[in-house]
Parts: structure tokens; C-alpha cells; sequence
């Protein structure tokens, strides 16, 4: 795996500084166990992030959803059936924003390429179940199933694994 680029921007944690908001430097770290600690804290925490894809109309749409990562790897689990799968399958680039929801100046920002696909309903798919379950008890506390799968249809996950291609931090918690 190639090293990920970290652009590190000034913020104002210690007061204001020329070229505040701006990148003040960049760094390269090797995945993302190798990422500063305050903001590697933010991928474990059960925060809503906000889930950036390029639209069919060329318009950047944003979702609201759950994260969830393993080792150097962004998972995006997804119901099949929602029009981001196709989004994503059409233009496999994405950018994730996790804000700290205790200091909105505190960030980090992911910018993935999709490696690869695996689907709920082919061989292997019980791993979509198992990380859709994790993920359910990660923001909601319940233990497992996940609890809230369409009933009106016989809902199927996707899940997106993806490769980390640069990354964005901001501030302090």
C-alpha cells in the first residue's frame, strides 16, 4: 500500500496564526494506525460522519451515515437498493468528513477509491451481516441483528471496501 498523504491545516486551538485555515503542512504516514492520535480517536467513535459522492448530475450529494473501518480499510455498508450504491459504482470516489461533535473545530477528512465490492447474497456475504451488525452495535448499543432492515422488502447490503487516498485534519478536541 502506497503511504497516505496527511494535509495538516492550521487551525486556531492556540490562538489566531498567518495562514490560519490554510494547510500548514504535509505529511506521509503508512496507514491509519500511523495517524495522530486525536484524530485517528474520531474513526472510533461512534459519530454520524457525512458521506460525500459525486451524483449523477455531476453534484456532490452528502448522506449522513455510520463508519466503520478495518486496518488500512473505509467500509461503506449500504442497502442495495439505495441510489448511492450506483453513485458509487459509476464514480468509485468518495470523501468521508468526521466532524467531533464536541468541537466542530476538530476534524478529519478521508478521501477513498473503492477497491473492491462484496454483496450480502453471494458467497462470503456473511461478512457484509457480521460488520452491519457490528456497526449497529457500535451506534445504537443494542446487541445484534441490526435492527432496522426495510420490511416492506427483502433488503440486501453491499459493502464498499475502500482504499484511503489522502487525508484532511483540523484543530483539537
Amino acid at each position: 500500500m502506497p503511504d497516505i498523504t496527511v494535509a495538516k491545516f492550521r487551525d486556531v486551538a492556540n490562538g489566531l496564526q498567518e495562514g490560519q485555515f490554510a494547510v500548514g503542512e504535509r505529511t506521509k504516514i503508512k496507514g491509519l494506525s500511523d495517524l495522530d492520535p486525536i484524530y485517528k480517536a474520531l474513526l472510533d467513535r461512534p459519530i454520524t460522519v457525512t458521506l460525500g459522492l459525486i451524483g449523477p448530475d455531476g453534484r456532490i450529494g452528502l448522506t449522513p451515515m455510520w463508519f466503520d473501518y478495518e486496518g488500512d480499510k473505509v467500509l461503506v455498508n449500504t442497502a442495495s437498493h439505495r441510489a448511492k450504491c450506483e453513485w458509487i459504482r459509476k464514480n468509485p470516489m468518495l470523501t468521508i468528513l468526521i466532524v467531533n461533535p464536541d468541537n466542530a473545530y476538530h476534524w478529519v477528512q478521508l478521501k477513498c477509491t473503492v477497491e473492491r465490492e462484496e454483496r450480502e447474497w453471494e458467497p462470503g456475504g456473511e461478512r457484509i451481516t457480521r460488520q452491519l451488525d457490528k456497526i449497529w452495535t457500535k451506534y445504537t448499543g443494542n446487541p445484534p441483528p441490526y435492527g432496522l432492515r426495510d420490511p416492506a422488502i427483502d433488503e440486501k447490503r453491499v459493502l464498499f471496501v475502500c482504499n484511503v487516498d489522502r487525508i484532511a485534519t483540523f484543530g483539537k478536541p
